[in-house]
């Protein structure tokens, strides 16, 4: 959660004057940014104890994933 205020902005120079480009390339800015979801999150107040659940089982999701990557990928070469 940061305490600066993070502004995205798009013009129409960056994207040749199409305005469907530049709504497309500010709502991929604003998600990157993490606007929108540092938004939810300070929308209902969090026990510090249930973020630190979240985040432990959000971590535990993205090791798993990468360990099942990391075993496709050897797996590939493996087979060859």
């Amino acid at each position: 959660m940061s305490k600066k205020p993070i502004n995205v902005e798009v013009t129409l120079d960056e994207v040749r004057g199409d305005q469907t480009r530049l709504i497309k390339k500010f709502v991929k800015k604003v998600k990157k940014s993490g606007i929108l979801d540092e938004y939810k999150e300070r929308m209902y107040f969090e026990k510090k104890s249930d973020k630190r659940r979240r985040k432990k089982k959000l971590s535990k999701r993205k090791v798993r994933r990468l360990e099942e990557e990391k075993r496709k990928k050897h797996d590939i070469y493996k087979r060859k």
